[in-house]
């Protein structure tokens, strides 16, 4: 008998031991989730503190305008309202139905604050050990538009040359048969981090220089010098061609348009005036001259790839400005067209360019 009520006895205690520790985890729980309810505000006010600070370098970068940042700061201080409202909300709801059921509930629920600030709780209302995450100071990263992008560049347009000691009125070039071709691809870099008033472009370009002479005139190479001789012919062509592999640099200035939103800011150059100036500097690939005329009645072409002369190096300063991707463009060569040349030549190209 004595066996039996020792037995009953443990069974009781045992019972009444559980009873006890599952009344200490409910009111553990309700504990925490109150004490998670004051720190919400604080974490909300935090988020907010953040916010403002980084509008306000916004600011003073002038990437924003003053009522833009008062917009700004109004909509991040009622969405921070609402955060707290609702967090506040859910957990009162736990603690209602934690409270309801007397911590015996069928659903595991958890909780999290926004995932961007990374702070939160989990809540386990099924008997197993509520869990506080640690948390740490909000804050977001905003994503600011990358620095470099690039762009095929082709142009096209006028090109004749200044010699020294006449005008361009008087020049022995066609003026409107002398043309260039120039094609290549560049990269253009945010100077600065936040801001996109100065670009950095560079890249490369092949430039294709036409001179074709008046008079019906030819180049001819006489030792180290290149002068122009009349043809014994009829021309109905005569061009001289320089092809050049040039590595253009500019810094180019203009406003931007700036688009943004809570996690990015993006730069766009589209339909806003730009200007660059620069230089280039690069190789000569080839020169040839090309003749078209007749003889005897039969129609002659003539091709001929030599020296003539020409500067292997090439380099010189350049400018462009306009809107969007269509720009007036103008180049200067600083090199003499022909090296030791009794007069200097420098080619000179004014013309469009695009930027696609």
């Amino acid at each position: 008998m004595s066996k039996i009520t020792l037995y009953l006895a443990s069974i009781l205690v045992l019972l009444l031991s559980q009873t006890v520790m599952a009344q200490e985890v409910y009111e553990r729980k309700i504990e925490v989730l109150k004490a998670q309810k004051e720190k919400i505000t604080e974490q909300e006010k935090e988020a907010l503190k953040f916010e403002i600070e980084e509008i306000n370098k916004r600011l003073k970068n002038r990437d924003i305008s003053e009522s833009e940042a008062k917009i700004l700061k109004e909509a991040a201080a009622k969405k921070r309202a609402l955060n707290i409202e609702n967090r506040i909300g859910i957990i009162d709801n736990q603690i209602s139905l934690l409270e309801r059921n007397e911590g015996k509930t069928l659903a595991k629920i958890e909780v999290d604050s926004l995932d961007i600030d990374r702070i939160g709780f989990t809540i386990d209302v099924n008997g197993e050990p509520l869990v506080i995450s640690r948390s740490r100071r909000w804050k977001r990263e905003i994503k600011y538009d990358r620095r470099t992008y690039s762009d095929f560049v082709f142009a096209i347009g006028l090109n004749n040359a200044l010699i020294e000691g006449q005008s361009l009125d008087n020049s022995p070039y066609k003026i409107g048969g002398s043309r260039f071709f120039e094609m290549g691809w560049q990269w253009r870099t945010r100077v600065f981090s936040r801001s996109n008033w100065l670009r950095f472009h560079y890249g490369f370009s092949f430039q294709f220089n036409g001179l074709k002479p008046d008079n019906n005139q030819i180049f001819v190479q006489n030792g180290n010098q290149t002068m122009l001789e009349e043809f014994e012919f009829e021309l109905d062509k005569s061009k001289l061609r320089m092809d050049n592999l040039v590595f253009p640099v500019h810094f180019e200035f203009g406003p931007s348009r700036l688009r943004k939103t809570e996690k990015s800011i993006r730069y766009s150059i589209q339909n806003q005036f730009r200007m660059g100036i620069g230089g280039y500097g690069g190789f000569n690939l080839g020169t040839r001259q090309k003749l078209k005329y007749s003889r005897e009645g039969e129609q002659v072409k003539d091709k001929f790839k030599r020296d003539y002369n020409t500067s292997d190096l090439i380099y010189g300063l350049s400018a462009y400005a306009g809107f969007d991707g269509v720009l007036l463009y103008i180049k200067y060569d600083l090199n003499p067209i022909f090296k030791d040349a009794a007069i200097e030549q420098n080619n000179i190209s004014l013309g469009f360019r695009f930027d696609l």
